[in-house]
């Protein structure tokens, strides 16, 4: 198991000390004392860690997370476990402040910041901060996707500040091109729609309930070999008692904050937040779907999150912030337009030039906050300042910490009108998957659940705090939050 400086919470070795008595000996010979193998290292159900506004922990279904189970097993060549990326500390996933201070205490030689894909090109040599600032400023891995063929558009770079942005795969001839994404959990999976950000993983649809579950364990065996594969730079594919261990693992994690440091545990007074209760949602494909989706036929309910209602009256400020924050999530009308999979390339909605919706229509899930359908979709953290137009996408990209990506330019699409269309993007999301000029931009709407132990946020890492999520859907979306409000939608995002 790779060494992590920053890992908390791991069992104490037990110490056995033999021999000693407060009288004179009586005899010479010692009684033979029986060895202690020491129990594997493990981090306790619910351990809380700090994060930015209180503790986040982990909720286990085996009870304990055992860390001598091959997630934290070096399984590749270059050193790096599952775990190497997916922290408990960090919400299951990879902080960049966690980054800086592993990067400092191993002089970059810790297996995150193998140049197969933590750092900023493939060559970078070890130890050099420049060569990892992506990862290091904003927590991104570099992700190298190869065209399919009969992709529908032509890409070029237009910036290409490390050099890799568009190879040709010695393989295939076709273009393989860099894109740098933030690491996302690997907890709370039991609730996804898709795998990964641009749904390369999500091999067997999971949008049946009777087929979810074996679907899902197939999606994440593939992207679990994909990932010792490439990531660890596996040289043969794990075993299957060691892929069944990771999958049990996973497939039982549930990570939420526990707490808030001003309103005290989350599950208090009434209130349903923390782990635990997550656990224990109730979750099918479809469930509560904001465009009449759901298998079951029951209508949409905005009020996808009811954790905190029982602290609409409370005395307790913060208790009350977040109770604000929650109805504000529900309930505050946003403006839906230029979002490609919402208004073009849907042709299920009919492709409306604007819907009427709250944050609550995009992230439907109950409880949990990512969209409980297939729907990847652009919200426009993609789009590159200088090449956009209207007000809102200009304003909410001016409110984000856009980090130094390469630049593509995709042409040879057209819009529904039938018009060339030219897109300049840092990331061509599923796209990159399909070839499909239908799929340009779009990601998938992640799961909400333990926020602040895992910033930054977007799958480009492109908002570097909450406040900087709020500030751009506000933006972009017409919210017209107050101030007072953008902190109570703030401090609610803090506390799932």
């Amino acid at each position: 198991m790779t060494s992590r400086p920053y890992t908390l919470g791991l069992a104490s070795l037990l110490l056995v000390i033999a021999g000693c008595s407060t009288g004179a000996p009586t005899s010479s010979t010692t009684t033979p004392v029986t060895p202690v193998t020491p129990t594997a290292p493990t981090i306790p159900n619910l351990q809380p860690f700090a994060d930015t506004t209180g503790n986040v922990s982990t909720y286990t279904t085996a009870g304990v997370i055992d860390e001598s189970t091959a997630f934290f097993q070096s399984l590749g060549t270059n050193g790096r476990t599952c775990a190497t990326c997916h922290q408990a500390a960090q919400g299951m996933s990879m902080t960049p402040s966690a980054a800086t201070t592993l990067f400092n205490s191993t002089n970059g030689t810790d297996p995150l910041f193998a140049a197969i894909d933590g750092a900023n090109f493939p060559t970078a040599p070890t130890g050099d901060l420049a060569s990892h600032s992506l990862i290091l400023n904003n927590g991104l891995i570099r992700v190298a996707e190869t065209l399919p063929a009969g992709t529908q558009f032509t890409i070029t770079a237009l910036s290409d500040p490390y050099g890799c942005a568009i190879v040709t795969d010695p393989t295939t001839g076709r273009p393989t091109i860099s894109v740098y994404r933030r690491i996302l959990p690997s907890t709370s999976l039991i609730f996804l729609s898709d795998v990964m950000w641009d749904t390369r993983e999500t091999i067997s649809p999971l949008t049946t309930a009777s087929t979810f579950s074996a679907n899902l364990s197939a999606n994440l065996t593939h992207q679990l070999i994909d990932a010792i594969s490439t990531h660890a730079q596996g040289a043969v594919t794990p075993t299957s008692a060691q892929q069944t261990a990771i999958l049990a693992l996973e497939q039982g994690l549930f990570t939420a904050q526990a707490s808030d440091t001003a309103a005290g545990s989350l599950s208090s007074g009434g209130a349903t937040g923390g782990a635990t209760a997550l656990a224990g949602v109730n979750y099918y494909p479809g469930i509560n779907d904001a465009f009449g989706g759901d298998p079951t036929g029951k209508p949409f309910n905005q009020n996808v999150f009811t954790l905190f209602t029982a602290w609409n009256n409370s005395t307790n400020a913060q208790q009350a912030s977040i109770a604000r924050g929650q109805g504000i999530f529900n309930n505050a009308p946003l403006q839906i337009n230029g979002v490609s999979g919402l208004n073009s390339n849907n042709t299920a909605l009919g492709n409306p030039n604007n819907i009427q919706a709250t944050c609550a229509t995009c992230h439907d899930t109950p409880s949990i906050g990512n969209h409980s359908l297939p729907l990847p979709m652009d919200t426009g953290q993609s789009s590159v300042t200088g090449n956009v137009t209207g007000p809102g996408l200009t304003n909410g990209l001016a409110a984000l910490s856009l980090p130094n990506l390469p630049v593509f330019q995709i042409t040879g699409c057209k819009n529904a009108a039938n018009q060339p269309v030219t897109y300049v993007t840092s990331d061509p999301g599923k796209a990159l998957l399909t070839g499909l000029c239908s799929d340009v931009n779009r990601v998938k709407v992640p799961v909400l659940r333990g926020l602040a132990a895992r910033a930054p946020y977007f799958h480009n890492g492109s908002a570097s705090n909450l406040t900087q999520v709020v500030n751009f859907y506000n933006a972009r979306f017409g919210m017209g939050l107050n101030p007072g409000q953008k902190q109570d939608l703030i401090n609610f995002l803090s506390a799932l």
